[in-house]
């Protein structure tokens, strides 16, 4: 298309396609609007389903400035990164073993629906931190104190890149681990999960292993998991690859 710069980024009913801003002269908020009309054509077309009324940031890392804010449930169709937040809440049995809090995703969910989950797992919106969004998960998912959602600590981060249904899914993980009393039962409090279950970790081992129970990227952060704690050891086949796999 060709158009002077003061028009960038530009849309319209009767155009099939959006300039967006080549000399780099708009704000991140007109960049926004504009891309937004976009992405609601594409939703009422049933290209985009999974709406979430929710922001996510269009840049190279995070933390940089977003070029634009675009909805949640476009992040894998435009190939841009997506950022989240994962809790492995557990245990500790009186001889020293760990045992992992496991969600069953509700039915209703519009991804994944039915799946093994963790304790607590969201998307993080633009404008919120990570560790303030564990704080709102936990108290939304299992009902989870603030106090006690606090003392999550946070142990690294988990990247991939998916195909997910033919698009390019992207993904960081902000990972935290948060240990619980033996005598905390979490409690679904937003409807998202089904049930929850404590796994100890031979069973969380050959689900993972064996099973395509669990949520594909939260199976990813189990096996993180499992490494940092000591469970999988460098003696294991495949070692060395699995977990630099973890980070591409």
């Amino acid at each position: 298309s060709s158009s002077s710069s003061s028009s960038w980024p530009s849309s319209s009913p009767s155009s099939s396609a959006v300039v967006m801003d080549p000399d780099a002269a708009q704000t991140v908020e007109q960049r926004t609007e504009a891309a937004a009309g976009v992405m609601a054509a594409l939703r009422d077309a049933g290209v985009v389903t999974g709406w979430r009324d929710e922001l996510f940031p269009v840049n190279e890392s995070y933390g940089e400035p977003p070029v634009m804010l675009v909805e949640r449930a476009t992040a894998s169709l435009l190939g841009i990164r997506a950022y989240g937040v994962h809790v492995n809440g557990y245990t500790t049995a009186p001889d020293g073993t760990l045992r992992l809090w496991v969600a069953r995703r509700s039915m209703t969910k519009p991804t994944c629906p039915g799946k093994l989950d963790h304790l607590v797992a969201g998307g993080l919106p633009f404008g919120i931190a990570p560790g303030e969004c564990v704080v709102k998960e936990c108290g939304e998912e299992a009902s989870i104190p603030q106090e006690l959602a606090e003392t999550a600590k946070p142990v690294g981060v988990i990247t991939y890149n998916a195909n997910y249904l033919g698009c390019c899914k992207r993904d960081v993980l902000f990972c935290y681990d948060l240990e619980l009393p033996t005598d905390f039962d979490p409690v679904a409090a937003d409807g998202e999960v089904e049930s929850f279950e404590l796994f100890d970790i031979p069973r969380l081992m050959e689900t993972v292993s064996s099973t395509d129970e669990f949520k594909t990227n939260c199976a990813v952060v189990i096996i993180d998991f499992l490494v940092r704690h000591g469970y999988l050891s460098p003696e294991e086949p495949g070692y060395a690859a699995l977990v630099k796999s973890l980070r591409q």
